[in-house]
């Protein structure tokens, strides 16, 4: 039986008291307990939707829960691109490049490409560190640096570059890093 999970906020109910738990429900209108997976997939939706379209200057916190959300838990590291429009308004989030428990390969040429087609004013650089260590390193540096300049030939901005784990983010530009 084929569940449609998350075609509205109605599909995630909360359970009767003393079930702990969340339900979902099928086509068939029967309800039934959701899997964990299932419960962080509809809060990560959740969180993009709040996140699209978004003042990402007025907003960081929501973009802040929504990457750690989305990136915080994983084993492997991720590197992933926010679209900013010309007023920083969030175009759209991008999961460019996976790697492995320790680093990942990002291809500047990929992100400008990215940032073309998407029409982008600017961009939040983001990675996790599935350490749980949020400092960047010498790599992340000079990372950042490279995006930087290859971006700014087709004028689009790097407004930050953030890295993600479980339980905080890191802002390379409050570092004054980017």
């Amino acid at each position: 039986m084929q569940h449609d999970l998350f075609s509205s906020l109605d599909s995630l109910l909360s359970a009767p008291a003393g079930a702990g738990g969340f339900l979902v429900r099928d086509h068939a209108g029967q309800y039934r307990p959701a899997e964990a997976d299932e419960v962080l997939l509809a809060a990560q939706r959740l969180l993009a939707s709040q996140v699209r379209g978004s003042d990402v200057m007025s907003s960081p916190a929501a973009v802040k829960e929504f990457l750690r959300t989305r990136l915080g838990q994983l084993q492997h590291e991720v590197f992933a691109v926010v679209h900013l429009d010309s007023q920083n308004r969030v175009i759209d989030y991008v999961e460019m490049f996976r790697g492995t428990v320790s680093q990942t390969s990002v291809y500047p040429r990929e992100v400008v490409r990215d940032a073309m087609v998407r029409n982008s004013s600017a961009l939040l650089l983001v990675h996790n560190h599935p350490s749980g260590t949020p400092e960047p390193s010498r790599a992340d540096e000079a990372l950042t640096q490279t995006l930087k300049a290859a971006t700014a030939l087709v004028d689009v901005r790097v407004l930050d570059h953030l890295i993600v784990t479980a339980h905080s983010i890191q802002s390379m530009a409050e570092r004054g890093l980017v």
